[in-house]
């Protein structure tokens, strides 16, 4: 789809964004508004300039994930740029607001569409063959623009708590003013978008006729994506961040949100994929298990090989010369893997293992082996990562890969059946759920290949545990921590694995605490951080725009 790009490119530069410009697409001629009226394909542009606002994170810190700002990982290249949020150098000035801007950008581009590009005819265009199609296909954009622009004040409200807010194309100067609407007008304004067009979304885009794909369409959002999103913030909402008064009313919504997620994919004969690992490889979005499961999610094409040449262990034997570590598994999330969870072989390397597909050694991460410190950018906690990780991708010789195509997950069945279980054991009446919280967290432990919890086994912190473990580094533990406000308890003091090799082959294994930046021996913590700051430029350029406490 083709749209004209001096066009795209003045509106993205319109709203809440820290380059100066002043611009929206008002102030060019009628004419190019009016190009983008005429045919579908055009308007159906920027539904695609929405979608790739979506959020990911395969390295978005100088390679470094957000995981590593979290107690799942350890960036192995000291001085990496996600280090600012633990070592004292995060504030206003260094905001970390890549999400403010394409969030903003991309709630442009949803109020432009739904303000301008709306109920259209195409008119020229009702004697060709496949107008009834296109047709079809362009009525619902309506509904895709108002999802995309419900998640996009999902992420920022997450992030920033209280945020500017408007539904309508504003010029630069009249965003310049807007103040911050609260959190709470927020959340609803969510819910109730996700309501209102639950029912009118497409619900099936392989079933569109001449339009129709030959795979099921995560890529684009559907009705369950909508439900999936509801359910989500509904948890965030009831979530101590903010809901400081445990308002039960809201934990109840939560819990009946998430459970019309996992029902509604139940009614699709969606289950929870036999195959763990491979919800997270290349080809997932077409693969018959992942989409039994998957339920969303943001579809990098022409993703290149950097994440394999950033993520595979340093030193490999054979044609793969060596990787660069990067986000290296810490030991606390190595131990909250119980014995024989399957998820652990999926998603962390260790020493002994035969990884990748081509080291023709097993990995040494021991010190002073292959794979191991004092080599340069060695993982400084004993392990590597696998979970999204190609692990058939070349990186040197004479037959480099070119390109992994992968899906980073949003939404996918697993995160409902917790979120649920979550939200259920904050009830102080649970009457009127007949699912408990054992029965939603042992369908996520069976598929891991671990036995039933009792009900009193099923306690918050075994919920939040198996978050850990299930979700990790799919970008939901730096939030889940922050909005149960307790960074104190999980993201000061990171551990590692020190192996050391002896004379008889035996390994001697120490935990160790891993050191952080300008702290010796934990990173820093600090309420003020369960929010973001809003960042300094946007404070400067809007009157009315107040800081986060503490910041």
């Amino acid at each position: 789809m083709k749209i004209k790009y001096y066009f795209l490119s003045a509106l993205a530069a319109c709203v809440l964004v820290s380059c100066g410009d002043k611009m929206d697409y008002k102030e060019f001629k009628i004419d190019d508004a009016e190009y983008m009226k005429k045919k579908f394909e055009r308007a159906g542009g920027l539904i695609t300039s929405m979608y790739s606002r979506l959020d990911s994170d395969f390295g978005n810190y100088s390679n470094a994930m957000l995981s590593s700002a979290t107690d799942e990982s350890v960036f192995s290249t000291a001085g990496n740029a996600v280090e600012s949020f633990y070592n004292g150098a995060w504030g206003p000035t260094n905001a970390n607001s890549s999400i403010w801007t394409s969030c903003y950008q991309g709630i442009n581009y949803c109020n432009l569409f739904l303000n301008e590009f709306n109920n259209l005819t195409f008119d020229e265009y009702k004697m060709d063959l496949d107008y009834k199609a296109e047709i079809h296909q362009y009525n619902n954009f309506q509904f895709e623009a108002r999802f995309l622009r419900a998640y996009f004040y999902f992420l920022l409200v997450r992030q920033y708590g209280d945020v500017p807010f408007f539904t309508s194309s504003l010029d630069a100067a009249t965003t310049n003013t807007l103040p911050r609407t609260s959190a709470e007008d927020i959340f609803k304004f969510i819910d109730d978008e996700c309501v209102a067009i639950k029912d009118t979304i497409i619900k099936d885009y392989t079933d569109l006729g001449k339009m129709a794909l030959t795979v099921s369409e995560n890529g684009r959002a559907n009705n369950l994506a909508v439900l999936a999103l509801r359910a989500r913030a509904a948890l965030y909402h009831a979530s101590p961040l903010f809901n400081p008064d445990n308002n039960q009313e809201l934990w109840k919504k939560a819990a009946q949100a998430n459970l019309d997620v996992i029902n509604a994919c139940k009614s699709r004969g969606m289950a929870l994929s036999t195959d763990y690992a491979g919800l997270f490889l290349e080809g997932s979005y077409k693969d018959s298990k992942a989409l039994k499961e998957l339920i969303f999610g943001n579809r990098l094409y022409s993703l290149n090989i950097n994440f394999e040449t950033n993520n595979f262990p340093v030193g490999m034997s054979g044609a793969g010369a060596g990787g660069k570590g990067g986000n290296c598994p810490s030991y606390n999330l190595y131990e909250a893997y119980e014995a024989g969870d399957v998820r652990l072989a999926a998603t962390i390397a260790k020493n002994g293992d035969a990884w990748p597909n081509v080291n023709t050694q097993e990995l040494q991460t021991y010190r002073g082996g292959a794979n191991g410190l004092p080599i340069a950018n060695a993982t400084p906690t004993g392990f590597y990562l696998k979970k999204y990780v190609n692990g058939g991708t070349q990186i040197s010789g004479s037959s480099v890969s070119t390109r992994n195509d992968r899906t980073w997950v949003i939404f996918r069945l697993a995160e409902f059946y917790l979120n649920y279980a979550e939200a259920y054991l904050n009830l102080t009446d649970k009457s009127g759920f007949t699912m408990t919280a054992a029965n939603a967290i042992n369908t996520v432990r069976n598929r891991a290949g671990l036995g039933n919890l009792t009900d009193g086994e099923a306690t918050l912190d075994a919920c939040k545990k198996e978050r850990f473990v299930e979700f990790a580094f799919e970008g939901q533990r730096f939030f889940d921590v922050r909005r149960w406000k307790e960074g104190s308890k999980y993201f000061q003091n990171i551990y590692g694995l020190e192996i050391t090799k002896n004379a008889d082959g035996s390994f001697t294994e120490t935990k160790k605490l891993v050191g952080a930046g300008l702290l010796p021996n934990a990173r820093d913590w600090q309420e003020k951080m369960n929010l973001f700051p809003i960042p300094q430029s946007e404070i400067m350029k809007n009157p009315n725009l107040t800081q986060n406490p503490g910041w």
